[in-house]
């Protein structure tokens, strides 16, 4: 028994090294800014731009009003609001502003990915037919350069885009800037480094661009906790690559609470797993058969809440070896040195600074360094707790309350 336990317990070590390792070469690409240069060409395709809304009263008005502003001639993109379900004034403050407002009432099947699937069936009915389909969410904001980048993009023969996500309410609290952190890291070392290295970008849920004729042809059917991990991994598995537009910004209001983080981050595990167990195993088999690099990076994206996981569990080994009395003891379970999973996890955690150095954040977004680790040590309950309730598809709300005009973020 303690032999087997020795093994399996070296195995973990080397595989949670390997896939750490691996994700640090990868960001080495996320050093360059722009690898690729995007072709401006002049605006041509058309855009039907769906906000899902549920109960978005405080938050919908100055989306509205940025998506009327922005810098693409009006006649090609029309604006359509899904009231999800609504029982505030979502509807009544939508009706306000010169776009279409769909009413959706169905309490057993909710969420974005359900909303979309209708508000597309309303779409393909109607008499105006679309290029591509953007979706955003009602509490985002948006550059007004957003078009005119997924036009580039879609012109390029690119059928599935994802945007910039940046924080809108970075310094509303630690949490909210943990989420900034967090995202501006993944912008610039997963999205920017894959896309230098040309590989497929993950969806994010919101600022997402689709060529119309591929979500006719192989349909939405995302309609899991996490739809964008959902619809990016059957991409993949039809071999089509979503690629990254780091010049179309999308601004997303972020949790403020730690207890309001931890029931979207739970969502998301939930979610996240769901789509592990049911599409990493097929797109595995996949990239063996096709020799696809680019699909075994997918299979390693569907892999991070198991991850997560394996790391929390190395922690406490390595807390066991350097810590206790033990510590000789546990000499048989080093299969990865001491000096190895430090220099691992200073490695990992400098991506952070560095980062926010190269983006040129404030002297103020790096206080946020202090607690950013304790956000992180919050990941490993909530992973762990999402992956045993993976089948609660219950949808819970993210409450938005911050009301931000586009024109106070570029001030």
């Amino acid at each position: 028994m303690q032999h087997f336990f020795i093994v399996i317990s070296n195995i973990f070590q080397v595989l949670i090294f390997s896939v750490s390792f691996y994700q640090i070469i990868i960001s080495l690409a996320g050093f360059k800014r722009n690898k690729k240069v995007v072709k401006e060409h002049q605006p041509q395709k058309s855009f039907a731009i769906l906000v899902a809304a549920h109960n978005e009263e405080k938050v919908i008005a100055p989306l509205l009003e940025n998506l009327a502003k922005l810098h693409y001639p009006k006649e090609l993109y029309e604006v359509f609001v899904i009231c999800d379900n609504c029982t505030d004034n979502t509807v009544q403050i939508a009706n306000m502003h010169q776009v279409h407002v769909m009413e959706r009432i169905d309490p057993l099947r909710r969420g974005k990915g359900y909303a979309m699937e209708w508000m597309l069936e309303k779409l393909w009915q109607g008499k105006r037919e679309f290029d591509a389909i953007v979706v955003f969410d009602a509490d985002n904001l948006v550059s007004k350069n957003y078009l005119s980048e997924m036009n580039n993009k879609l012109v390029d023969g690119h059928q599935v885009i994802q945007g910039y996500i940046e924080t809108k309410n970075p310094y509303d609290s630690w949490v909210s800037l943990s989420y900034a952190i967090t995202y501006w890291y993944i912008n610039r070392m997963w999205q920017q480094a894959r896309h230098n290295w040309g590989m497929a970008s993950t969806l994010a849920g919101t600022g997402m661009c689709f060529d119309s004729k591929l979500l006719k042809e192989i349909g939405w059917n995302a309609t899991s906790l996490t739809e964008d991990v959902e619809f990016t991994a059957r991409c993949l598995g039809n071999d089509i690559y979503p690629t990254w537009a780091n010049n179309a910004i999308v601004y997303d209001e972020k949790p403020v609470t730690l207890i309001s983080s931890a029931r979207q981050r739970l969502r998301w595990m939930r979610g996240h797993t769901d789509c592990a167990r049911r599409y990493m195993k097929p797109l595995f088999i996949k990239s063996i058969q096709k020799r696809s690099f680019t699909q075994f990076d997918a299979v390693m994206y569907l892999f991070q809440p198991i991850r997560f996981l394996f790391v929390a569990a190395v922690w406490v080994m390595s807390y066991l070896q350097l810590a206790t009395p033990l510590y000789s003891q546990f000499e048989l379970l080093k299969v990865v040195p001491d000096w190895g999973w430090i220099a691992l996890n200073v490695a990992l955690f400098l991506q952070f600074p560095i980062v926010m150095m190269m983006e040129r954040r404030p002297i103020k977004a790096y206080l946020g360094l202090v607690l950013f680790p304790v956000f992180q040590f919050t990941w490993f309950p909530i992973t762990l707790y999402g992956l045993f309730t993976s089948n609660n598809k219950n949808w819970n709300h993210t409450i938005h309350s911050r009301s931000i005009r586009i024109e106070d973020l570029n001030g």
